[in-house]
């Protein structure tokens, strides 16, 4: 202990009286202090001035690394699995082809509302209301929603659904009700939609609806 107490006293006696006098003149103990002061405050600096900027951008490369790497993968299975997805897409475009093969032209939509009006006059359906609604314009087809009300017996009215899905043309039925009446006398109420595909000039105004759109989009941002 009494050897510790001198150590210390030798020490503390370094560190005083070092007031006014050039660094270099200190005893070895303050210097050393001082130069390892020193060191550990260009260290500290340094770490924020350099090194903390250098980490960042060491963290941004590895996360772009494995976000290349996980590209890379992607496009590996792609380039491996190629024949498969270039039949795939030729089976895509065939069945597209067949869907818009069942889509009739504007000219074909009167013999579209004729075939319909048939299928339940045939099944001895009676037509309380046939009414064609206003065409509604997608992105590549038209819609044509029309309401009809139509009375018959509960087969027959099976029969026409059947008869609307067999059409060589898309109709579905929407929005259905039935309704018993007298006799046995059924009541259909429904929304029958049709499709076509949109004329040159229709595609052309619709492209540029949507470029409209997306430009008008851009100027408010």
């Amino acid at each position: 202990m009494a050897d510790l107490k001198q150590i210390g006293e030798v020490v503390a006696s370094q560190f005083q009286g070092l007031s006014g006098r050039h660094p270099g003149q200190w005893p070895i103990i303050p210097r050393l202090a001082c130069g390892l002061g020193t060191l550990i405050g260009v260290v500290v600096i340094g770490w924020f001035l350099y090194i903390d900027g250098q980490l960042e951008v060491l963290d941004k490369g590895q996360k772009e690394e494995t976000k290349l790497r996980d590209n890379y993968k992607v496009k590996l299975q792609q380039a491996i699995n190629l024949d498969a997805l270039r039949k795939q897409k030729e089976q895509v475009g065939e069945f597209v082809s067949t869907l818009e093969k069942q889509l009739p032209s504007k000219a074909e939509m009167d013999a579209l509302l004729s075939d319909i009006n048939q299928a339940g006059l045939g099944r001895g359906l009676q037509f309380e209301l046939f009414k064609p609604g206003q065409v509604v314009v997608k992105d590549y087809y038209a819609e044509l929603p029309i309401d009809l009300k139509i009375s018959g017996r509960y087969h027959d009215l099976g029969s026409f659904a059947s008869d609307i899905a067999n059409l060589p043309r898309i109709v579905t039925l929407n929005s259905m009700s039935l309704v018993t009446g007298k006799d046995g006398v059924l009541t259909l109420e429904a929304v029958a939609k049709t499709f076509r595909y949109l004329d040159t000039e229709e595609v052309a105004a619709q492209r540029k609806a949507t470029a409209d759109k997306a430009k008008a989009k851009g100027a408010k941002k």
